[in-house]
């Protein structure tokens, strides 16, 4: 069974607030998206990288990962109208380059600090269960949404998960929830976990961390600088 990472990368990164998708910014020597892609390259479970790209950026990306030496990307494509979309146009890529008992790990590209050890349980719990979804334990207070102005209801946090990336599949049963979600009109499902969910199906947890940061505000870029520093020596093996 081949292990193939899904790079999703076809935001525009609007809440980022720059001229430039969020992906693709410079954080010290390099852009974020090959932060993420040298995490898979050097993982040793990888065979392939397939990344769903925001048009006009294709050949720009291509000319990174030849710099940067991403001899494991063997694809790029463009995304769809939304997250469930693109992430359907990658699955389809994946299944023209490699067979539908393969594995796929679904991977946010604005997660650039994805570490060895959280994609390895990814797949040893799918390889496990058939599917496994990176979570991390939720820590904080939570407090239900009444409306935007106050909260009258605690949540129990210990009945909480908070979902990350990546997420894995066999990759037949993650095409075969896309084309159920199809014919069942879901269309809008926001990340793979919840798709499987919302067509009442289970899935499986496998280990996150927090510094497993999702890139979206300038603020989170700051934390990303700062991980970068106190873990320079792991990220310059």
């Amino acid at each position: 069974m081949k292990k193939i990472a899904l790079i999703i990368a076809g935001g525009t990164g609007q809440r980022m607030g720059q001229s430039i998708p969020k992906q693709f910014l410079n954080v010290g020597e390099k852009p974020v998206i090959i932060y993420t892609l040298e995490r898979f390259q050097k993982h040793p479970s990888i065979d392939g990288i397939v990344v769903v790209c925001i048009d006009g950026w294709h050949q720009i990306l291509q000319s990174y990962a030849n710099q940067f030496n991403i001899s494991k990307l063997v694809s790029i494509v463009s995304g769809g109208s939304c997250g469930q979309e693109s992430i359907k146009n990658g699955l389809d890529e994946i299944k023209r380059l490699y067979n539908t008992e393969d594995m796929v790990l679904i991977h946010d590209a604005i997660r650039p600090m994805v570490s060895n050890e959280i994609i390895s349980d990814n797949i040893a719990k799918c390889e496990l269960y058939g599917n496994a979804t990176v979570v991390a334990p939720c820590t904080t207070v939570a407090l239900h949404k009444t409306d935007n102005e106050y909260s009258s209801e605690v949540v129990n946090r210990d009945e909480l998960l908070l979902t990350q990336t990546p997420q894995a599949f066999i990759l037949k049963d993650i095409l075969s929830a896309h084309a159920e979600a199809k014919e069942k009109g879901i269309t809008q499902s926001v990340a793979s976990c919840s798709l499987y969910i919302e067509l009442g199906r289970k899935v499986y947890f496998s280990v996150g961390d927090e510094t497993n940061i999702k890139l979206t505000r300038p603020g989170d870029i700051e934390i990303f600088k700062a991980l970068l520093s106190v873990k320079k020596s792991e990220w310059m093996k």
